[in-house]
């Protein structure tokens, strides 16, 4: 072989080794297995299109956060997983009288965001003890680790929700969460 073929099909497999290994990375901190000892969200109501495949934790939450227009946010839990993950769970919903649109500026205000559509990407946590932020993931494709396609909840529709985020140190066992247009929150870490 040519030492200009031996070196493009060096670059190749280089490319395609780091691919594989984003993804893997990336696939370490999601967590959609059964194992993890949640249940499959079922639709909001009878009629409504295919359930989001999200895995739901039940219990008391952690807190609750007003947001506009009628919205809350629930957090329900806050876990760390061994991929260095911190994945945020919890339900959006609209207590007002009238459909509420989700607000744009929940996606945050990140260009490569911005072309992903609707989606919670704009949600920050705060390490107060170091004094760092962590951003929401994204996957290799750009697109944030948390629910997307949001619009619009109708009058006392609620819909499951999740971000994922780097997770803190072991040692930080609370972090501040932050929601644009929300109440902020301190909220307990667990695992």
């Amino acid at each position: 072989m040519s030492t200009w073929i031996t070196a493009a099909l060096g670059k190749r497999l280089a490319a395609l080794t780091i691919t594989a290994a984003l993804g893997l990375g990336v696939a370490g901190c999601s967590d959609t297995s059964p194992q993890q000892g949640g249940a499959l969200a079922a639709p909001s109501e009878p009629g409504a299109s295919a359930p989001r495949e999200q895995l739901v934790k039940t219990g008391d939450p952690l807190t609750e956060l007003q947001g506009q227009n009628g919205l809350s946010l629930t957090i329900t839990s806050a876990e760390r997983d061994p991929a260095a993950c911190l994945t945020i769970r919890g339900d959006l919903r609209n207590d007002g009288s009238q459909t509420a649109v989700v607000p744009a500026e929940l996606r945050g205000d990140e260009l490569a965001v911005l072309r992903t559509g609707p989606s919670l990407a704009g949600a920050t946590v705060t390490d107060f003890g170091r004094h760092k932020r962590y951003y929401v993931l994204r996957d290799t494709s750009g697109h944030p680790l948390t629910t997307t396609g949001l619009s619009t909840l109708k009058a006392g529709e609620s819909v499951h929700v999740f971000m994922q985020f780097p997770a803190p140190p072991a040692s930080t066992t609370e972090v501040g969460f932050q929601l644009p247009l929300f109440d902020t929150a301190t909220i307990k870490i667990s695992g």
